[in-house]
């Protein structure tokens, strides 16, 4: 009788706690523009910023295959500050001492941010998503104008 108590509550203790730990689940420590400004004072470190925008489908896929793999999460976590920002975006950024805004909104139809412009865009344009990294001085290192599954992620953030 003790024993089949101790079966059933080790049972119940399982369920219980298994749905707690899924909550645990770890993500990317996505920062902001202002917020990479502050840590970066505190801390130099390498950067990792995507840019992306709402209607972008290869963002959105990133967000769901790539950015949940354990190993992406890690990397970006204990190497790199991850900054995303909507190319889109319609917020006034400050940024090194200066204000950068998207000046497109209502002359384009896509109005990309001067942030985006400035660190994101090839040949004049804008294609998301973009990933730029760069490196503990802020120097860019490399620009990726495309999808990147996980295995080519991780190698770029080598």
């Amino acid at each position: 009788m003790i024993r089949e108590r101790y079966i059933v509550i080790g049972i119940l203790a399982f369920f219980l706690w298994t749905p707690l730990r899924a909550q645990e689940k770890e993500t990317v420590n996505w920062l902001t523009f202002e917020q990479l400004e502050d840590s970066l004072e505190q801390n130099p470190k390498k950067v990792f910023l995507e840019f992306v925008t709402d209607w972008c489908t290869y963002c959105r896929k990133m967000d769901r295959v790539v950015f949940t793999k354990t190993e992406v999460i890690k990397k970006l976590n204990d190497e790199y500050y991850a900054v995303r920002f909507d190319a889109e975006s319609e917020s006034e950024i400050e940024f090194g001492g200066k204000t950068f805004v998207n000046d497109q909104v209502r002359k384009s139809r896509n109005p990309v941010h001067q942030i985006a412009q400035l660190l994101a865009s090839r040949d004049n344009q804008f294609v998301p998503p973009t990933m730029v990294i760069l490196d503990d001085e802020f120097n860019v290192k490399a620009r990726y104008f495309e999808y990147l599954d996980s295995k080519k992620l991780l190698q770029a953030l080598e």
